[in-house]
């Protein structure tokens, strides 16, 4: 091994050149319309035909020329990784860098080398700008950052041994994945069938007269939730509280309120004082995310957002299964149905008229225990996966890395 003269290759095979991108890249700067270029985005993942989420522009006329086994990759910090080897012929955002490999070189060999994290943040590196999520990288900086030049033969051997190795490595990352949408299902489906039909599957049932709910056992009984729970409007007027809580992933967490990331207001007088038991809501911006879940249930005091509603039973006792109750509704992507025409958001008065099944207390005890326990079973078999996935996916950015810098040998 050498010195390659640049921190972030570090050593590299005494064989191996070292080389500015320039040299193994010329810059495609053809301005194009999309309407004779079909639209292609730029991703972590490679040139895609463009996304359907993808900002879009009535500048349409306006747009950089892609061919077939070009390479383009986006300037812009906030999209870091973005890039790959196009197989398609098309149009990009003028926000992109296209090249055409030049001489003796293998594409496949620098499409992996340039997706590593350390290429991405040299890349940064050599960019300029106002803030973070402005900075750009161009062209004339970009050629002049230093690469490693493997014989052509090693070239093509990384390039294959990476494209098995890796594709070998994100079957079972999919496939965890997948294991993971399954216990998710699973877990939702003990969650409705427990908070909507009990745990004695002989009960004589009748009809709730509620269409997501449908049947429920005879003694239970069918509410409107406002007979249940109040609205919780305690302000934190003079910072009385600085437990400072938030709505994620459907659990309520902490946050340090001392962070100085420019996310936090600069007074939290008009958050909402909140207690265990509580009930929270996120009913804004239903318009655009279908996929959050919207219900958290308090364990602790602490303040939250106003822009949340929070509802306090009347009954401590009923929070849990509640929650459950109210948890499965937001699987079932009740609350997008509420209201009439195109909803950014709920209010209290809106939500307060929901009907609710309601068992005996004591059933209500027996449900949230055997929900309880079912979960905390799928809860372990899930973060085995989510353990796995992140392990593999930090292994397969050491390998790139490794190989591509020669620091492990393919052949």
């Amino acid at each position: 091994m050498k010195e390659s003269g640049t921190t972030w290759l570090g050593c590299i095979p005494k064989e191996w050149d070292i080389s500015k991108i320039g040299s193994l890249y010329t810059l495609r700067n053809e301005k194009v319309s999309d309407k004779d270029y079909p639209p292609l985005s730029v991703t972590m993942k490679g040139i895609v035909p463009q996304l359907a989420t993808a900002a879009k522009t009535d500048d349409g006329d306006n747009r950089k020329l892609v061919k077939v086994g070009d390479f383009a990759i986006n300037s812009r910090s906030d999209r870091r990784g973005s890039c790959g080897i196009s197989s398609y012929d098309g149009s990009v955002s003028l926000i992109n860098t296209i090249l055409i490999p030049r001489g003796k070189m293998h594409p496949g060999y620098y499409n992996w080398l340039f997706h590593t994290s350390m290429f991405a943040d040299e890349f940064y590196k050599w960019g300029h700008g106002i803030v973070d999520d402005l900075w750009t990288t161009r062209w004339q900086e970009m050629k002049r950052i230093l690469v490693p030049v493997p014989p052509y033969e090693i070239q093509t051997a990384i390039a294959a041994y990476l494209d098995e190795k890796c594709s070998k490595i994100d079957e079972i990352i999919s496939s965890a994945k997948a294991s993971i949408e399954d216990y998710k299902q699973w877990k939702a489906s003990i969650i409705y069938e427990a908070v909507t039909k009990g745990l004695d599957p002989n009960v004589e049932m009748k009809d709730s007269g509620i269409e997501w709910i449908g049947k429920i056992p005879k003694g239970w009984s069918v509410n409107v939730l406002f007979q249940l729970i109040t609205q919780v409007k305690n302000k934190n007027v003079g910072l009385k509280e600085k437990n400072l809580l938030s709505l994620s992933y459907g659990k309520i967490k902490r946050k340090n309120i001392e962070t100085t990331d420019g996310l936090l207001p600069a007074s939290f007088d008009n958050y909402n004082i909140i207690e265990e038991n509580d009930i929270v809501l996120r009913l804004t911006d239903l318009q655009n995310d279908h996929t959050s879940l919207r219900v958290g249930r308090v364990t602790e005091r602490g303040i939250i957002t106003s822009a949340y509603v929070t509802i306090r039973p009347f009954n401590s006792e009923y929070s849990e299964y509640l929650y459950f109750l109210l948890h499965s509704y937001d699987i079932k992507k009740g609350f997008y149905g509420m209201g009439s025409g195109v909803r950014q958001g709920l209010n209290f008065d809106e939500i307060k008229m929901l009907k609710i099944v309601l068992p005996p207390i004591d059933q209500q005890k027996k449900i949230v225990k055997y929900i309880n326990d079912r979960c905390d079973s799928i809860d372990i078999l899930l973060n085995e996966k989510q353990a796995l996935i992140a392990d593999l996916e930090s292994y397969k950015k050491s390998l790139i890395y490794e190989v591509v810098t020669g620091k492990r040998k393919v052949i």
